[in-house]
């Protein structure tokens, strides 16, 4: 149950940061730190899967999308990758148990 709430706030974030021209809109006026805490968002849920014993991939995917979502069509598109990837982990390990 942690490990799939963990990757849901994770792919949230992901998700609200992927939006169009709002979620650059939120990296920007934020002066780029909504990236910084997305990745210390993406260390923590990290911690969590170690401990759980779950899949690190889409997290360790979300770190590599935090250091390099500045970039702006390749920031989008990794939101959207990350985004994705963590929910449906998120559903596969709360189908899990």
């Amino acid at each position: 149950m942690i490990p799939a709430l963990a990757k849901f706030i994770t792919g949230g974030f992901e998700a609200l940061l992927a939006i169009p021209f709002i979620g650059g809109s939120i990296v920007v006026f934020s002066g780029y730190s909504a990236l910084g805490t997305a990745f210390i968002l993406h260390l923590i849920a990290l911690a969590i899967m170690f401990v759980y014993r779950r899949s690190k991939a889409p997290n360790i995917f979300g770190l590599v999308a935090s250091l390099l979502a500045w970039i702006p069509v390749v920031g989008w598109a990794l939101h959207v990758i990350a985004a994705v990837w963590l929910i449906v982990d998120g559903v596969s390990d709360k189908n899990r148990g």
